[in-house]
């Protein structure tokens, strides 16, 4: 609606008059004596007011009440009112700007000075109320269009995570082991992340890097793909020839990866690239393939191996049976499994029980 009418809120009827008649031929003019009218019209054409002049003198109501109750129904946000007065204190007008006044016509008054200040006013609150609206426009335009983002986000999601879990399966199958092997493996890596991350700060995890690093667990045997099944299906002991072979899947996995780069964000990527070349990394550097030493291993592939080792003992293999969840334990505390840090075999050590349970939750048929 066009607001295209000044109200003008004057006990007096002179001053009413002659305000009236300053902005006739500019605006329709509601000239109003009293309080009850006053009210009644703001409520039923506020919209329609460019802006409200009103003398706070006026019978009904002593000083300031009329303006709190204003502000009370937050008229004086949706338009604008200028006070008529022949006070001149600076108390007096601060209690009236505290209240919501945007300004004051002072008697007496002069014509051309009154028509400018209103005018002013006027196209300056029009400006705010179509920056408002504008803002408005804008802010709901942005929270469709990120919702719309956070949709997308996680469908690539989804679809990432579904080619994750399709890679980790043809492994699995190729190994004969169950789909209950990649779960083992998320869950245990998550729940040694978190010991690790609250026990040991100055490794930085947080709940989403742990999140990520879990998912990229799922591809730390990625490399497997590539190894002939006459080898790795094979029940007895390998030759050293086919031991070096079995050992190139983490390179190979590495090299798969790295051709998968856009399958899910640089982070995941850049996580399992590691995870798939270091998880056999030992901590004293007697692992494999770059011999890595301490903690020039990532605390992720650190996880993953300890996460790793642990699964293949506490499961049946087609050269051996799975081994109790308490020499499993032990064996690796001895280090009879390769060497761990200490930190991490503390880690371990706090998150016993849950590893019993995830074991127990996903166990193979």
């Amino acid at each position: 609606m066009v607001r295209d009418t000044i109200m003008i809120l004057e006990y007096d009827e002179s001053s009413r008059k002659k305000l009236a008649e300053i902005f006739q031929d500019k605006y329709k003019i509601q000239e109003v004596s009293g309080e009850k009218e006053g009210i009644d019209i703001l409520r039923k054409h506020a919209s329609s007011l460019a802006v409200v002049l009103v003398n706070l003198m006026i019978p009904a109501k002593d000083n300031f009440q009329v303006l709190q109750w204003l502000s009370g129904k937050k008229l004086l946000s949706r338009i604008p009112f200028i006070m008529i007065t022949d006070e001149n204190t600076a108390e007096y007008e601060k209690k009236g700007y505290e209240c919501g006044i945007v300004s004051y016509i002072k008697k007496p008054f002069h014509p051309e000075i009154v028509r400018q200040l209103v005018d002013n006013v006027v196209e300056v609150f029009r400006y705010k109320m179509h920056l408002e609206v504008t803002v408005k426009n804008q802010t709901e335009r942005l929270k469709k269009q990120n919702a719309m983002l956070k949709l997308m986000a996680e469908k690539q999601k989804h679809m990432s995570e579904d080619l994750i879990d399709s890679l980790s399966n043809i492994v699995e199958f190729r190994n004969l082991e169950s789909e209950q092997h990649i779960k083992r493996i998320r869950e245990l890596t998550r729940c040694l992340g978190i010991s690790m991350m609250k026990l040991y700060p100055e490794y930085e995890l947080t709940e989403d890097k742990l999140e990520i690093i879990g998912r990229a667990a799922s591809l730390h045997d990625i490399g497997k793909i590539v190894i002939p099944d006459n080898i790795i299906l094979k029940s007895g002991k390998l030759t050293q020839d086919e031991y070096e072979v079995i050992k190139s899947h983490t390179t190979k996995g590495a090299e798969i990866i790295e051709r998968l780069i856009h399958m899910d964000s640089e982070e995941f990527c850049d996580y399992a690239y590691d995870i798939a070349r270091h998880h056999h990394e030992k901590y004293d550097g007697n692992g494999y393939p770059d011999g890595l030493k301490g903690d020039e291993i990532s605390i992720a592939a650190q996880v993953v191996s300890l996460v790793d080792v642990y699964d293949a003992l506490t499961s049946k293999r087609v050269y051996k049976a799975a081994y109790k969840t308490e020499k499993a334990y032990q064996m690796i505390i001895n280090g009879q499994s390769g060497t761990f840090s200490s930190k991490l075999l503390k880690a371990f050590t706090e998150v016993r029980t849950e590893f019993e349970d995830i074991v127990e939750k996903y166990r193979d048929d």
